[in-house]
């Protein structure tokens, strides 16, 4: 805070874990649980801080310098602090998020209003002002990158920031606050704070001098911090959260491509994605096709160390997840799915699962209705297309779906039709910065990203003149 490091005095410590090594790697305390007293200070510092009008239309070249030039350091350490693989966290993650700040950075002067012709001899017109200060709480299944997707919008619009970063994984949100500093940023216009979310994150969606709060994590998190900023000042809130995602595979798909991609789209990321293609409906016609290509692109999977070149998938973030995870796949197993590789953890070290996958599932299952966040495949058989719209609804949330079809009337037919804030056709997770991303349902409301982004960050002031009248 305030462009310096502050040590934080909480003696509750708990100690971490690399996720690469499991209990065998712990390396002491990641972050400090801070209390209120802590993280109180961060937006009064924040709301202290000079106006970003000026220097957010400073020439952004040196500052994208800034954040490309120490690449190869970010990319071990988000591989060190999350455990996904090295190859992603570099041709992936940060490939998105220099995309993401440069994309924003060239929205800086030109997010403007708007001259209105209204009735009588009035002038009038709007300005997008920043909000003020706004409190942004990011999850660990992708740190560097939601962390762009808040900072970028929200400096291009001259706001002030106090952003926690996850317990799980601070390290890489911590050395950008350096690289902040470095980049000439006023003091106080960034202040990134690690800390848990009953105690720094809850402080931040309840204090009365945070005027919005951007979250991206649990629904069940959400909920709670749309009270606590409804209850304290009625601050403006963007919920990101998460998901059951359909993804859909018509009997006329190219079944090649549509294994592919539905490999992908559950596993990347060990699975820790709230886009996770994690409901596959298959059309009757080709669903033992697809199972059996599913199960054996699944056992070709590799699992293991996150800085082998060779490496698909490395360990699930924590024990917790990792715990919870398993329970996932027990109860799936007892519900009467069929089990048809994996299930278990893949080596004896570490937070690694093995590729799951489950056929034979049905709608009613637990793992058919909850948000896993795991390496764990679920397949279900459709027979119309009616069909599979109305069990593609069937879920609380609305975050992201998927069709894969050759035909484009289908295409287009499914698209309208499902209740989700992104549909993917023949292809998943393709994210841009100039493309909204937000979900329907229990999955948030707001948009993040593209210009829709903006407008969570700006306030819309309406000024009316009075024109004089002629030889008046």
């Amino acid at each position: 805070m305030t462009g310096e490091k502050l040590v934080p005095q909480s003696s509750h410590s708990p100690p971490h874990s690399l996720p690469p090594f499991g209990e065998g790697g712990t390396v002491g305390q990641k972050c400090r649980d801070l209390q209120w007293h802590e993280v109180a200070p961060g937006p009064l510092i924040a709301r202290g801080a000079p106006p970003l009008l000026a220097s957010r239309l400073l020439d952004a070249c040196p500052r994208r310098r800034v954040c490309a030039d120490p690449i190869l350091c970010f990319q071990a350490l988000e591989t060190l602090d999350n455990g996904k693989p090295y190859i992603i966290s570099y041709l992936i993650d940060l490939n998105l998020v220099i995309k993401c700040l440069r994309y924003y950075a060239g929205w800086a002067d030109k997010h403007h209003g708007k001259t209105i012709p209204i009735d009588g001899d009035f002038f009038s017109y709007t300005r997008h002002e920043p909000v003020g200060v706004c409190g942004q709480i990011i999850p660990w299944n992708f740190p560097l990158l939601m962390q762009a997707w808040k900072l970028g919008p929200a400096l291009a619009t001259g706001n002030v920031i106090v952003m926690k970063v996850a317990e799980q994984t601070p390290l890489t949100g911590l050395y950008v606050a350096n690289l902040i500093k470095e980049a000439g940023f006023p003091p106080g216009v960034v202040n990134i704070i690690p800390g848990f979310g009953p105690t720094a994150g809850a402080a931040i969606a309840s204090h009365k001098n945070v005027d919005k709060v951007a979250f991206t994590g649990s629904t069940e998190v959400g909920q709670q911090i749309q009270v606590a900023a409804g209850s304290s000042n009625l601050k403006r809130v963007t919920l990101e959260l998460g998901g059951k995602s359909p993804n859909i595979i018509m009997s006329d798909a190219d079944m090649d491509w549509a294994v592919e991609q539905a490999h992908f789209a559950l596993f990347f990321n060990q699975g820790q994605c709230c886009t996770a293609g994690s409901r596959i409906f298959v059309q009757e016609d080709v669903h033992d096709e697809f199972v059996e290509r599913s199960v054996a692109r699944a056992k070709s999977r590799v699992v293991g160390n996150p800085f082998d070149g060779q490496t698909e998938q490395g360990p699930q973030v924590d024990e917790t997840q990792f715990k919870k995870i398993l329970g996932y796949i027990k109860s799936g197993k007892e519900e009467g799915a069929k089990l048809l590789c994996g299930g278990g953890a893949a080596a004896d070290r570490g937070y690694f699962i093995q590729p799951t996958v489950f056929r034979d599932v049905q709608d009613n299952m637990t793992i058919a209705k909850e948000e896993i966040f795991g390496p764990v495949m679920q397949i279900l058989k459709f027979k119309t297309i009616e069909e599979v719209i109305e069990r593609a609804n069937n879920s609380k949330y609305g975050l992201a779906a998927a069709v894969f079809t050759k035909d484009l009337d289908k295409a287009n037919y499914l698209s309208q039709a499902l209740q989700a804030g992104t549909v993917w056709i023949n292809c998943y997770d393709v994210f841009g910065a100039q493309s909204p991303f937000g979900g329907y349902k229990a999955s948030g409301h707001g948009r993040e990203l593209g210009e829709e982004g903006l407008k969570a960050y700006t306030e819309v002031k309406t000024v009316t003149i009075k024109i004089p009248q002629k030889n008046s």
